[in-house]
């Protein structure tokens, strides 16, 4: 028997209830994790959602990522990838079923990238744009250093500070650009295409801070190698850190370790007064920056937060489950088709028992077989009549008037009574005959009778 305590009604929690309990708690003890594992049971229905299953070794866990969160994968997901996923844990109440909502995805690891990285490297040596002998030389007091890079990004403030520190009366020219994402290729070879255009610095630096080989990417891409060949004015390279080489690093006419490094090679020394002053200057910097970062964060959790309880999450599960509902539909109407099918080839079956084709093909060629010998018959008799009738012809022939006329002999016919004359005591004188030969008659006045 139950204990009494549990019997109550206030302990007893309909299924509804404990999903929905347990989903909420989810959603407030994971805000968003990363995890990294191999695709399989990947599926794609007709809502443009993606659902599949998350495993390693040991373990797998269903995932999902909703149509309006996939405009920035960089990849087609598939099964067998090793992907890391950005998502937030959830519970699909309506089966009970643990799964994750991912927000991002992308390949694990550099792997891919890296072997972009090499056939690039390959090509673009093979077509002699790392050759020493296109390198320019650095002017070695430029009268303007141009600068490409984020204007918001450690790297342009690191050069900034050298170049104050060094000399600060050289002019500095920033050209900004994103130095990560799909648009920054593009706006990198603009950048120099601009600066070459304008020709407003004898040297340019092209960079950015340290990251991933991802991160860095954009100093990859074949439209930014070809457009730092094809400047005039001399490029240092600056990406990253000291241990990172991108494919700029190789065309560029100089390569230095960091945009610091850069800033170094590009321009002169100065005093050395300045060195506290910019060292100050590098610290507030990194305060106001970690500020930024903590407040940054603090926004991203309220914001998520925010998320949760939005409308929208429910529409998001919603979505799942119609999409579950129209594969349920599409089982149902399959079954009742097959169904159909096999009640229809039943019924074909049982329709060629009883195929009128047989016997009327039998009585087709009883039909041709009885017309064969009608047409012979025809054929015998008229050849037959036509003997006879050949006969017949040769025996009236012979007996015709005509041929009478053609051994020399004539008709005479009274005229006009057409009275055939056989003595001269049928005419009077003054009447009129027709004499008709073999081949044509004349016609005469008779004169005289003897």
């Amino acid at each position: 028997m139950f204990d009494q305590t549990l019997q109550s009604s206030e302990n007893i929690l309909t299924v509804t209830q404990l999903n929905r309990t347990t989903s909420q708690l989810l959603d407030k003890h994971f805000l968003t994790i990363f995890v990294e594992g191999e695709i399989s049971n990947f599926s794609t229905p007709s809502s443009g959602h993606l659902y599949f299953s998350l495993k390693d070794a040991n373990a797998q866990v269903r995932c999902a990522m909703f149509k309006s969160q996939q405009r920035r994968l960089s990849f087609t997901p598939s099964n067998g990838k090793q992907v890391v996923i950005k998502a937030r844990v959830s519970l699909y109440e309506p089966r009970g079923d643990f799964q994750l909502i991912a927000e991002h995805i992308e390949e694990a690891g550099d792997g891919a990238l890296r072997r972009a990285f090499e056939a690039l490297k390959s090509k673009l040596s093979e077509e002699g744009l790392f050759d020493k002998t296109n390198k320019r030389a650095l002017p070695s007091l430029p009268h303007a250093i141009g600068i490409i890079t984020s204007p918001t990004g450690a790297a342009i403030r690191d050069i900034i500070t050298v170049l104050r520190r060094r000399f600060t009366a050289i002019p500095v020219i920033i050209y900004p650009v994103s130095v990560q994402g799909n648009n920054a290729k593009h706006e990198i070879a603009k950048a120099i295409q601009l600066a070459n255009q304008r020709n407003e610095c004898d040297i340019l630096i092209i960079g950015r801070g340290g990251g991933s080989l991802e991160d860095l990417w954009a100093f990859n891409e074949e439209i930014v190698a070809r457009a730092i060949f094809a400047s005039t004015i001399p490029i240092i390279s600056a990406v990253g850190h000291e241990t990172d080489m991108t494919i700029a690093d190789f065309v560029a006419d100089h390569r230095a370790a960091t945009p610091s490094a850069a800033a170094e090679h590009a321009s002169p020394d100065q005093q050395e007064w300045l060195t506290r002053f910019n060292q100050l200057a590098i610290l507030l910097q990194q305060q106001l920056t970690r500020r930024l970062n903590q407040k940054t964060q603090t926004l991203t959790w309220l914001n998520q937060r925010l998320q949760q309880q939005h409308p929208g999450q429910k529409l998001l599960r919603n979505a799942q489950r119609l999409d579950e509902l129209e594969l349920r539909l599409k089982q149902s109407i399959q079954g009742k088709l097959d169904r159909h099918k096999h009640q229809l080839a039943t019924n074909t079956a049982k329709l060629g028992q009883y195929n009128p084709t047989i016997t009327i093909n039998h009585y087709k060629q009883k039909q041709a077989h009885l017309s064969q010998r009608l047409i012979s018959v025809m054929q015998y008799k008229l050849s037959s009549l036509n003997q006879s009738l050949t006969t017949s012809s040769q025996t009236l022939h012979a007996v015709s008037p005509l041929a009478t006329l053609n051994r020399g002999y004539a008709w005479v016919i009274k005229q006009p009574s057409g009275e055939l004359i056989n003595s001269t005591q049928q005419l009077k004188l003054g009447e009129s005959v027709e004499t008709k030969l073999a081949e044509g008659s004349f016609v005469s006045e008779i004169t005289a009778l003897k």
